[in-house]
């Protein structure tokens, strides 16, 4: 309704979308559609960017979706191969299958080529998240299944999802990332029963003291917090830990 003397503006409806005045596109949407030669800056609009993270999701939901029961390994990818740190992920990936378990890792080097390995050579399921960065890194050859991304919260989506607990090996920013992700989860309930395990009591015993003597002593994080992971050097006992609170 316009106001009497008033003429109605331009206007132009685009589906749902509204346009008036200055704001009125030339053409339809079906003629851009079928322009061939029309531009192509589109692809690096927000809307189809939509369509790129809805496309992840199909394929990881429909690549994992019949995924047995499984275990996400994290940890850094530049954990040496020759290190202490690699063969206890090795024996990690190893004991989950022995278990009942599938491995699911950033699909990448270091501690998660080690955590793969573990698996293929076990005979399980091993499957590989990878992340689409600037210094391009491949999936590691022990990955059976392996999904590319370019987002990482879409990744993210995949580790929790998909994985019935988590398992953590030394690691860096990535690493901690991850780590603190699924914290935030389990204090928060949105995810219930999902065990978090940080292998490495050296590795770990400064941040774990951090949390305790800083976040937790300031008000920061409750004491409870303290109960939503564990600290272990024991391949054996990380597996029973994760089996046990996930039911298994």
């Amino acid at each position: 309704m316009t106001v009497e003397g008033t003429p109605k503006p331009e206007e132009q409806r685009l589906g749902p979308v509204l346009r008036r005045r200055s704001q009125v596109t030339a053409g339809t949407t079906d003629q851009r559609l079928l322009d061939a030669g029309g531009p192509s800056d589109w692809v690096h609009t927000d809307p189809w960017r939509v369509l790129r993270i809805q496309s992840e999701f199909i394929e990881g939901f429909g690549t994992l979706a019949e995924l047995p029961p499984a275990i996400s390994v994290f940890g850094s990818a530049r954990t040496k191969p020759d290190s202490p740190e690699y063969e206890a992920g090795v024996r990690l990936g190893h004991a989950l299958v022995d278990a009942g378990w599938a491995v699911i890792t950033g699909g990448g080097p270091g501690a998660m080529e080690a955590a793969n390995k573990g698996a293929c050579e076990a005979g399980g399921i091993s499957v590989g998240l990878g992340i689409e960065l600037p210094f391009e890194q491949g999936l590691n050859p022990y990955v059976d299944i392996g999904l590319n991304f370019r987002y990482f919260f879409v990744r993210k989506m995949m580790f929790v999802k998909y994985a019935q607990g988590f398992v953590v090996l030394p690691g860096g920013l990535g690493t901690l990332d991850e780590l603190f992700e699924a914290l935030t989860l389990v204090q928060t309930q949105k995810v219930t029963s999902f065990p978090i395990v940080l292998f490495g009591t050296e590795y770990w015993g400064g941040l774990v003291d951090w949390i305790k003597n800083t976040l937790v002593a300031q008000g920061k994080a409750s004491e409870k917090d303290l109960m939503l992971f564990h600290v272990t050097d024991d391949v054996d006992e990380a597996v029973a830990l994760v089996s046990k609170e996930a039911a298994r």
